[in-house]
């Protein structure tokens, strides 16, 4: 059995939202065997939060996220370069150019993160 947990920006109709760093809302999206088993939101706020902080505290803000739900990969249309290169790092797989259905996004990067596992 192979489960992958993915985070994607999306918006009210389970879209994908337009970025990933000044996200309102991120699903977290648990892929078994390629279906989709769980699927939560949170509100993280990232569109106001993001220029908050000292230097690198928005980074730090959105690596625990990542690393609390234990997620392996990330779908969204748009990041930043010192973005990418952070969660390269953390060894997700990062999906970008995502667009439209949210659940098909998640999938498509379950799938390379399966694949390079």
């Amino acid at each position: 059995m192979s489960e992958v947990v993915v985070c994607v920006p999306v918006d009210a109709g389970r879209q994908v939202d337009h970025s990933w760093g000044k996200a309102t809302t991120v699903a977290t999206v648990t892929v078994r065997d390629g279906a989709i088993v769980a699927w939560t939101e949170d509100a993280v706020g990232w569109d106001v939060l993001h220029d908050e902080g000292p230097h690198g505290s928005h980074h730090a803000r959105i690596a625990r996220f990542l690393l609390d739900r234990h997620a392996r990969g990330v779908a969204a249309s748009h990041m930043g370069p010192p973005m990418v290169t952070m969660l390269t790092k953390m060894g997700l797989v990062v999906d970008l150019g995502a667009s439209g259905d949210a659940e098909a996004a998640a999938l498509a990067v379950a799938a390379k993160a399966t694949a390079t596992a």
